[in-house]
């Protein structure tokens, strides 16, 4: 197949001379009970942006004479994009639409359909960017006649090259004599089916094409009023009503989506989770709504210092359905710290909103951090509940709020407070981090954000409206921040509440006008009927057919932390669509070992199409260790099951480079040299007889663990946050080879990714340095010092000399607490997580609250950090001063 640069190569050689195609994609164009493809291109002329469907007599297209434009479809104030993914099929759903002519599109997922999609998104933010007279689209002239169709489903419509087509000059725009035509209902071409000709489409598409094409018959649209609001409270209780910010319009909100961060900033809240706060803030968001309508809460969800509440109109809450909400820490371990993001997703009617409450990292330089955060959360932020997952992306309204944290740069505080001070907002907006991050498409690429009018919400001294007054002397700042994505959704407000001073933040709402998709539900059905009798008759005339282009996969050296991956491609070679999946074998647990992900796992395929699955093998922390050890290796027989068809069988081998990752503590303490150096068997051999070779003497601890906390402790314990920031992973594969191979060179990387790695390697071995066989006895014991002293003195030498060398490092750590800001509870619950692992199989820890086994956890390494710990040394060798 030609690559995308050759295919806009081709099609760039169809174009007039000023008109660019900037992308295009491959597609399947839904006509009535078939599917035809297509090909799709993105033109732009002069800022001015067009989507041009082309035929080809060959796919894909060798030259251009292959291709006939179809037809053009101008991207103007008509023009409406709408994704949605296969619940079935897991295929992308492209509908589009302008004035009368509706399209559907069908989609094979990945990244050249993001890419694709992406780019008529930007297209249609530019026309909203434009100022002065819409476009008029003279260039489109020529291409008027693309718009001629037959009304036959056997043939194409006629190809049609701007050569052959009369320019004609009349009333009508030429967006309107793009359009002229209507879609019309296609008859079931049967003999052409039956000949392989016309390949019918898949079931899931059929009936979204014919729903769709039919919308307008039961669905109408309904206005909802919704106010978003954000806030940071500095961890303060409330102490005036809200109704000033919840209440300040005439008319009263549908619905109510709130947002707080730094609810509470004590060291309970950020370690458990746990806060009056929670209680204290809600009420008093229920007293300060508006008073002239009656309010349902939806959802609450906190995580930490981060909470979003969501409630509408009683007259509406019927209407509310499929409710989920998730959070995301960004923070070391996935949940440290008062960082991250908490979502709530809701159907209102026939459309589907997702509302999302962020505080991203702190600190005016640390912006690339924001970034990384912003993408975390859009990574992992999913919705489990459903099948497939829902992302945030995945919805047809999106609103994200928080306090975002991005600074202005480039200027002095005191300048910055005097362009304020004349109301030179303009000159500020432009030195603002958040702007910047998104003209370079770094951060929120799609979404929204309307003009602001009002001063920096951030900082302030709490309790009046004077900016920052203390030593650091902070520049005020547009922190607090509301961004929106979809179509239907129109920002009638946005402002700030500098009234409300409880805070170093002010709040900031948006008042906005969203269009909710309402079905008649009568009307729906009756069509749905009409469909599934048609369809059903249809796919009883055909059966399955598919074709694999491997099956041995086969990857070369793979490597700790570092992913690879590659594709299978699955051919649909029958005439009715093939719904496939990958089924797990007799008394396996799953379809495929843990260390291998499948992409999609399942899905439709139409006739004469492909669905490229990605195979990405990763080996992390809870796969290492089996394969160092030989318990495992890479090699897996995958089973490949067609509905109504035959099983396909699919071979998948590596070469894995073993690690210090994932070697257990035993092995590790009799190996002298970089793990590199030692070949594979003997690896083995150590980790299933753990002896010495040659009656070498084992070290008192693992070298590398050495290594690592001897660097923390010369450079490391002044350094604040320690162990609660995350690394770079670029950085932790630096350590990861340094500590494989061995090196004269000092040890790479960050003191925070120096630190990650040194929990990732406690964190990798097969049992965590307390065995999993007194993980429940530990916990018993954990409010009891001796108890818990008695424990650890009865571990194998090994063990107990990393736990007690750990803990000495952890002393020094907190000897500097007034400069690194660290604590005991802190670290204790950090390596509480480390030294009891909890046991597989019980991670779920079935009724018992998570909450509660985290403090015992804590409340057992706690008696180590603040208790002398000098009788416990049997050798010199294993005090910090002794070794560093």
């Amino acid at each position: 197949m030609s690559s995308n640069q050759d295919l806009i190569g081709i099609i760039q050689a169809k174009l007039s001379s000023g008109e660019t195609a900037s992308s295009c994609h491959e597609a399947s164009l839904m006509q009535g009970w078939v599917r035809a493809s297509r090909i799709l291109a993105l033109v732009e002329h002069e800022n001015e942006w067009a989507l041009f469907i082309f035929i080809s007599s060959r796919m894909p297209p060798e030259v251009f004479t292959d291709l006939a434009i179809e037809r053009v479809i101008p991207v103007d104030s008509d023009f409406k994009c709408e994704i949605d993914a296969g619940e079935q099929s897991g295929d992308v759903y492209v509908n589009i639409s302008s004035r009368k002519l509706k399209l559907l599109f069908e989609m094979i997922p990945g990244i050249k359909t993001n890419n694709f999609v992406s780019e008529i998104m930007r297209s249609m933010e530019a026309l909203m960017k434009l100022r002065g007279p819409p476009p008029e689209f003279q260039w489109l002239h020529k291409y008027s006649g693309s718009t001629s169709n037959r009304n036959s489903a056997d043939c194409d419509p006629a190809p049609v090259d701007a050569a052959d087509v009369d320019v004609t000059k009349g009333a009508k725009t030429v967006a309107e004599k793009m359009l002229d035509i209507d879609s019309p209902d296609i008859v079931v071409p049967r003999q052409s089916i039956a000949q392989g000709a016309t390949p019918i489409a898949a079931r899931e598409s059929v009936i979204r094409y014919q729903m769709s094409m039919k919308e307008d018959d039961y669905t109408f649209t309904e206005t909802l009023r919704v106010f978003i609001g954000t806030w940071n409270v500095n961890g303060l209780p409330p102490n005036a009503s809200l109704s000033p910010w919840l209440a300040s319009d005439m008319e009263p909100p549908d619905l109510y989506a709130v947002g707080f961060q730094e609810l509470d900033l004590s060291k309970e809240a950020f370690l458990f989770n746990d806060t009056p706060r929670e209680e204290e803030w809600r009420k008093a968001v229920i007293a300060g709504l508006h008073p002239a309508a009656k309010y349902r809460q939806v959802a609450l969800v906190r995580l930490v210092g981060m909470m979003l509440i969501l409630l509408v109109q009683e007259k509406h809450e019927k209407h509310v359905r499929n409710v989920a909400w998730e959070t995301v820490g960004t923070g070391i371990m996935g949940k440290m710290g008062n960082k991250g993001g908490v979502g709530i997703r809701v159907e209102i009617h026939n459309t589907s909103i997702c509302f999302v409450n962020s505080h991203l990292a702190a600190h005016v330089e640390e912006f690339e951090r924001r970034n990384q955060d912003y993408h975390d959360i859009c990574s992992r932020l999913s919705f489990s509940k459903f099948v497939p997952t829902k992302c945030i992306k995945d919805h047809d309204q999106v609103y994200w709020l928080g306090d975002l944290n991005y600074r202005i740069t480039e200027m002095e505080p005191r300048i910055v407070r005097d362009l304020i001070s004349h109301n030179s907002l303009s000159a500020l907006l432009e030195c603002d981090q958040l702007n910047r991050q998104r003209q370079h498409k770094n951060v929120f690429d799609g979404y929204r954000e309307g003009p602001i009018t009002f001063k920096p919400t951030y900082k302030y001294d709490p309790g009046t409206d004077d900016w920052d007054s203390s030593e650091k002397n902070r520049a005020p700042a547009w922190c607090d921040r509301i961004l929106w994505r979809g179509d239907g959704m129109e920002q009638k407000e946005y402002r700030s509440h500098p009234i409300l001073r409880t805070s170093d933040h002010k709040p900031v709402s948006a008042l906005f006008e969203s269009q909710i998709r309402v079905i008649d539900v009568v009307k729906y059905r009756k069509v749905h009927e009409e469909v599934m009798k048609k369809l059903d008759k249809l796919e009883n005339e055909f059966l399955p057919q598919v074709t694999v282009d491997n099956t041995e996969i086969i990857f070369d050296i793979v490597r700790f932390l570092e992913p690879q991956s590659q594709e299978l491609i699955i051919a649909n070679t029958g005439q009715v669509p093939v719904d496939f999946e990958f089924i797990k074998k007799l008394d396996d647990s799953k379809y495929c070992k843990e260390w291998l992900n499948i992409d999609p796992a399942a899905s439709s395929i139409k006739p004469g199409e492909k669905c490229d699955v990605k195979l990405e093998l990763f080996v992390d922390k809870k796969s290492a260790s089996k394969l160092n050890s030989g318990e495992d290796k890479l090699y897996d027989i995958l089973v490949l099951h067609l509905d109504g068809g035959k099983d396909i069988f699919i071979t998948v081998t590596g070469n894995y480079e073993r690690s210090c990752f994932g070697s257990s503590l035993e092995a590790l303490v009799h190996i002298s040299v970089p793990v590199r150096e030692i070949p594979i068997g003997k690896l083995v051999e150590l980790e299933n007889v753990r002896e010495a070779p040659g009656g070498m003497e084992p070290y008192p601890i693992p070298k590398e663990i050495w290594f690592l906390v001897d660097h923390l402790y010369r450079h490391g314990l002044k350094k604040q946050n320690l162990f609660l920031l995350t690394g770079l992973h670029s950085e932790l594969i630096a350590i990861r080879n340094w500590l494989d191979n061995g090196s004269s060179e000092p040890l790479p990387g960050s003191l925070y990714s120096i630190a990650e790695a040194l929990l990732l390697l406690l964190e990798s071995t097969a049992e965590p340095i307390v065995p999993f066989n007194l993980h429940s006895v530990c916990l018993g014991a954990a409010t009891n010092y001796l108890q818990c002293k008695q424990i650890i003195m009865q571990l194998p030498e090994f063990r107990r000399n990393v736990f007690l060398y750990l803990c000495f490092f952890l002393q020094e750590l907190l000897s500097h607490a007034n400069e690194n800001g660290l604590d005991a509870k802190t670290l204790a619950t950090v390596f509480g997580a480390i030294f009891l692992r909890d046991p597989p199989r019980v991670s779920a820890r079935g009724r018992v609250n998570p909450a509660v086994m985290d403090r015992k956890k804590a409340s057992f390494v706690y008696h180590f950090l603040v208790n002398d710990l000098s009788d416990y040394v049997m050798s010199k060798s294993l005090h910090l001063s002794g070794t560093s």
